[in-house]
């Protein structure tokens, strides 16, 4: 009689061992779909922001392009920045697409310095006005998406949680990292360039007499 009772009493240790385990996996896996869904949430609301950022692109290169078409190179990476974007698969691979994207911009608004008629355009500065605020709500949203992230990760990386990741397939997710300068952006070719005035530095092309500011050049 002695071993059914001590038997019994084993197997029900056993059981709510077993019980304890389960709810405990259960918890776990609960909290790490619930924090994956808040990665995903939180990195929707940044694609939303670089949705619109993109969607600006064509008519940024197209007023460029009337006055700058010599930048053909630069207007190129623009593009295929956002070409990259668009068929982006993953979203590490939309973050390189946004970041080269950062770099490129930072180049084409230095260069649209040699264009004081560019400069002075309407739409252009529009669209310089719309994409920096754009950019400042992309980092608004990345800080949101990264802080997510990394008590995702966390949660991952700590024990036991991590068997319970393992068991399921829970992966680390990448952080939002931005371009910090410009030296990582797409190589820019600036070897043909067009005639500037000595004086103002307006693109004259062949003419005699600067359109701009109207000092003769002098060749």
């Amino acid at each position: 009689m002695i071993f059914y009772i001590i038997g019994g009493v084993v197997l029900l240790v056993i059981l709510l061992i077993l019980a304890g385990i389960g709810i405990f996996v259960a918890a776990t896996y609960n909290r790490f779909v619930k924090l994956r869904n808040s990665v995903k949430n939180s990195f929707a609301q940044i694609d939303a922001q670089l949705q619109r950022r993109f969607d600006l692109i064509p008519n940024l290169v197209e007023t460029v392009k009337g006055y700058a078409s010599h930048e053909k190179n630069l207007l190129s990476n623009v593009e295929a920045s956002r070409e990259g974007y668009l068929h982006a698969g993953s979203n590490a691979e939309k973050i390189a697409m946004d970041n080269r994207l950062t770099s490129t911009l930072k180049s084409l608004f230095v260069v649209s310095k040699n264009y004081p008629d560019l400069k002075a355009n309407a739409t252009f500065l529009n669209l310089q006005e719309e994409l920096s605020e754009t950019e400042d709500k992309i980092a608004f949203a990345r800080q949101f998406y990264n802080d997510a992230v990394t008590i995702y990760n966390n949660k991952l990386q700590m024990f036991p949680g991590n068997l319970v990741a393992g068991m399921f397939g829970f992966r680390e997710e990448e952080l939002f990292n931005a371009v910090d300068d410009a030296d990582d952006a797409p190589d820019v070719d600036f070897a043909v360039r067009p005639a500037k005035c000595p004086h103002c530095m307006g693109v004259i092309g062949n003419e005699k007499i600067c359109p701009y500011c109207g000092t003769r050049v002098v060749e």
